[in-house]
């Protein structure tokens, strides 16, 4: 069974299941009226053929109801995709880039990663970004999915709720090693998350202050040379 870890799975689930039920009724519903018309008009049962005329309310039933039914699927697909598409004003941002065969997830501060850390309870956007070919950003557990498609910023967002490690996909064949690229999201307590994120970035501090100073001793020396 599919971990049932954001805000999106009772929407998503729900909505699924309802296009599953309706496709298994007709499935039924056509398999048997199939069966019982074979046997009632069989060749033995009805030796002499007997011209059937059309019925206008039987045109306008099968007409008509499939089409209502199948604008009910759209609207539940619709008010899902909406809903998935408008992240709340105070979410924290995450600039998420694919490319052959990786992701790149920057925060705000400035820290990247190749795993997504997100705080728990805390609603997240991502911001989809490819720097080649179109891939999609598909977290099975979250039922969150989108598609990062090249020159262009697609928006998506969630609210992880249960601490944990999700797996993260790209649900667009993008190549010979499409099957590889894969990451994760680790759902931490917001205090625990917020140390990691601190941690990070002192260290990304650190390090870039550390590269700087080398390149400047190794500029002074030259030029004492």
């Amino acid at each position: 069974m599919i971990a049932q870890a954001s805000n999106f799975v009772n929407e998503t689930d729900t909505t699924f299941f309802i296009i599953v039920a309706v496709c298994v009724f007709f499935l039924l519903l056509i398999t048997i009226s199939m069966v019982v018309f074979v046997i009632k008009y069989s060749r033995k049962r009805n030796t002499k053929p007997v011209n059937i005329h059309g019925s206008t309310a039987l045109e306008i039933t099968w007409t008509v109801i499939p089409t209502m039914i199948a604008l009910g699927m759209f609207w539940l697909g619709w008010v899902g995709y909406k809903d998935l598409s408008r992240p709340p004003k105070d979410s924290m941002i995450v600039d998420v880039t694919a490319q052959m065969w990786r992701w790149n997830f920057k925060y705000a501060n400035g820290v990247q990663t190749d795993t997504l850390y997100v705080p728990l309870n805390k609603d997240v956007e991502v911001r989809l970004h490819s720097l080649d070919v179109d891939h999609s950003f598909y977290v099975p557990a979250f039922r969150v999915k989108k598609d990062c498609i090249p020159t262009r910023t697609n928006i998506a967002w969630f609210r992880a709720e249960e601490v944990g490690t999700y797996q993260v996909f790209c649900a667009e064949y993008c190549g010979l090693n499409h099957s590889y690229m894969y990451s994760a999201v680790k759902v931490l307590p917001e205090y625990d998350f917020n140390m990691w994120l601190a941690g990070k970035a002192q260290k990304t501090t650190v390090a870039n202050t550390g590269s700087g100073s080398v390149k400047t001793s190794h500029i002074v020396t030259n030029s004492g040379n």
